[in-house]
């Protein structure tokens, strides 16, 4: 399927998980995460999530990186030019809705994308060369062209892989890992 096709088919697909499926998958998910050697990860990149959406709750991910040490950085959006911005989630940064609903600090320190260590990438489906399907604006694209060659790009996603995205291009970032509920 094309990529078109495949965001319209796992919104519904996302949409139509029951609270308790997101909470099992979830907790499945983040296993994974714990299970990640970290040791020398300093800064991590985690997105925000969306409940209307029914995204991947971060929100203990953030609580486990900042217990283990490890800095926290979020995105906010540049609508002029479809880019994102990184800046240091602290316990007093204050995040603010975007006009997408997306929350984004407003009062925190920037941070290049070079410094990043490991960055966890939203999704909606990838397939088994672990490239993904966003939202489809490219902010993640654009983004993670710009990290360093070591940088490491893990997914996260409700689903297993699917065997291919049709209209793969050379704009599209494959990631290190993606990381589904396994049964």
């Amino acid at each position: 399927m094309k990529k078109q096709d495949l965001r319209v088919s796992y919104k519904q697909k996302r949409q139509d998980l029951t609270e308790n499926q997101i909470q099992k998958f979830q907790e499945n998910i983040y296993q994974q995460v714990y299970d990640l050697d970290i040791s020398k990860v300093k800064n991590v990149h985690l997105f925000l999530s969306l409940k209307k959406f029914k995204e991947i709750d971060t929100k203990p991910l953030i609580a486990y990186f900042r217990n283990k040490n490890k800095r926290v950085v979020v995105s906010k959006c540049n609508f002029k030019d479809n880019t994102l911005s990184h800046f240091y989630l602290e316990e007093n940064t204050i995040l603010e809705l975007n006009k997408f609903g997306v929350p984004e600090p407003i009062n925190a320190q920037e941070v290049l994308e070079k410094e990043l260590d490991l960055v966890f990438v939203p999704m909606l489906i990838s397939d088994t060369k672990n490239y993904r399907v966003g939202y489809g604006k490219g902010y993640y694209d654009r983004f993670l062209a710009n990290c360093r060659k070591d940088v490491k790009l893990i997914g996260l996603n409700f689903f297993k892989p699917i065997d291919m995205i049709q209209d793969v291009d050379k704009y599209d970032i494959a990631l290190d890992k993606v990381m589904y509920p396994k049964q």
